[in-house]
């Protein structure tokens, strides 16, 4: 499997996943240009691509990428907050599986202060590995096995997010947003060690908070926690 970050944080969300035989895009949230030029204007080859939730900096290009011909699958209150219509939309259902290409996809529900936010676990047909893909969330309850690969939101640690507080660069009443829709690297560890890890072999840690997170500290705790290839978006 090969995983290719194109953006990640506050900013805008993108990332191109292949087994081999079907590149597939994990959220759109920058502009379609530069998708297109992440992806050598390629975009025909995707076999569709993935939105987590409505917020722009996850779902910004997906009128774009329908208007240049692709595929977009996302939860119904994504479709509705966007407005987004057409053939190319296909709307996805926690734990109703689909198809796409050579990759079985299973659609979950996270937590989120977005409608029908959903997070997706991958399975190529091809290879075999499976690759679980959760962003903008502060918990995950359901439970994974033989999972290869993951990319995961890690936007704050607690002890980071109280310096922020201290220093003045958030305010002490936006906190409780993060603790209601955004995953810690406290809450991460908890859901790793819940979890099957013994065909594990990367994690990506995205959407870390620019005032909020420690990348050194989050990736050596990961990685002391699982062993693996831990690489920071």
């Amino acid at each position: 499997m090969e995983i290719m970050p194109i953006a990640s944080g506050s900013s805008g969300n993108a990332y191109r996943v292949t087994d081999g035989e079907t590149p597939l895009l994990l959220d759109a949230g920058i502009p379609i240009r530069a998708i297109q030029i992440a992806l050598d204007f390629r975009l025909r080859a995707l076999g569709g691509c993935f939105i987590t939730h409505c917020h722009g900096d996850h779902s910004k290009a997906a009128r774009d990428l329908m208007r240049l011909g692709v595929d977009v699958y996302t939860g119904r209150g994504t479709v509705e907050a966007c407005g987004l219509q057409g053939h190319r939309i296909h709307i996805t259902t926690p734990l109703e599986q689909v198809q796409v290409g050579s990759w079985d996809v299973l659609p979950f529900d996270v937590q989120h202060d977005a409608p029908d936010s959903q997070g997706f676990l991958f399975t190529s047909r091809a290879t075999g590995e499976k690759l679980l893909y959760f962003t903008d969330t502060y918990f995950i309850k359901y439970r994974f096995s033989g999972l290869t690969h993951i990319m995961a939101e890690c936007n704050y640690s607690k002890e980071a997010l109280q310096r922020s507080v201290a220093a003045g660069y958030i305010s002490a009443s936006m906190a409780p947003r993060l603790f209601r829709s955004h995953m810690s690297l406290e809450h991460l560890k908890d859901m790793l060690n819940a979890n099957d890890l013994s065909n594990l072999q990367q994690i990506f840690l995205l959407h870390l908070s620019n005032n909020n997170s420690d990348e050194q500290q989050m990736k050596t705790e990961i990685e002391r926690l699982t062993g693996v290839e831990v690489y920071v978006c």
